[in-house]
């Protein structure tokens, strides 16, 4: 049932949609869940920050507790959050190079000093 909240209605197959349905229309709690999740998907998707304060403020009042706290925590990071879901800069360049290079760094583990990992580091590429 997850998986039918977070995919978007349009890749759900007729008999997802059709279960999702009969459950949302059973508890109230679940169709918040599923209209705050669509609702955050689609910021995400279509990279809306402007609407990260509306958002939050629904989640906080939705009464599910997960929910108020991922709002609360998006809201520490707030800018960081906003930036994220407004502008079209990606840091996974980065973070792919990062994770590379501890996998490197975990297999040399206790194996030899620190020039041979430099020069598997730099051959790698």
């Amino acid at each position: 049932m997850t998986g039918w909240i977070i995919r978007p209605a349009g890749d759900r197959t007729e008999d997802e949609q059709c279960g999702l349905t009969r459950i949302l229309e059973r508890c109230d709690s679940l169709r918040t869940v599923d209209r705050l999740v669509s609702d955050f998907a689609g910021m995400l998707r279509q990279r809306q920050g402007q609407h990260l304060d509306t958002w939050i403020a629904q989640a906080k009042e939705s009464g599910v507790a997960q929910l108020a706290g991922f709002a609360a925590g998006l809201f520490k990071d707030y800018d960081a959050v906003r930036n994220g879901l407004t502008l079209p800069y990606s840091s996974g360049a980065v973070e792919g190079n990062v994770c590379r290079l501890k996998a490197i760094k975990r297999q040399m583990y206790g194996r030899a000093n620190f020039d041979l990992l430099r020069l598997r580091v730099v051959l790698a590429e």
